[in-house]
């Protein structure tokens, strides 16, 4: 039996997949640089959103099993590796 975290994180990851792939398929059929450019750039809005999604759903799937000092240090880095895409 798979547990509903795991399968959740897989829809969602099989749901941004194939947003790319839509992504790519819009780029091809507009064959144009500016426009592959601007869907290119609203897809960077996208990896972050997932990645904070299924990072919260695992986090919450396993809640009982990791301890509060490793949650608070995988939230830590999680806030880091944003921090640092947004720093100049």
């Amino acid at each position: 039996m798979i547990e509903k975290a795991l399968l959740l994180i897989i829809i969602l990851r099989i749901f941004s997949g194939s947003i790319d792939i839509g992504a790519a398929m819009l780029m091809l059929k507009f064959n144009d640089l500016e426009k592959a450019f601007y869907i290119n750039t609203l897809l960077a809005l996208v990896g972050p959103c997932i990645l904070i999604i299924t990072t919260g759903i695992a986090l919450f799937g396993l809640a009982e099993k990791i301890s509060l000092t490793r949650m608070i240090c995988l939230f830590g880095g999680i806030f880091l590796i944003l921090y640092s895409l947004k720093s100049n």
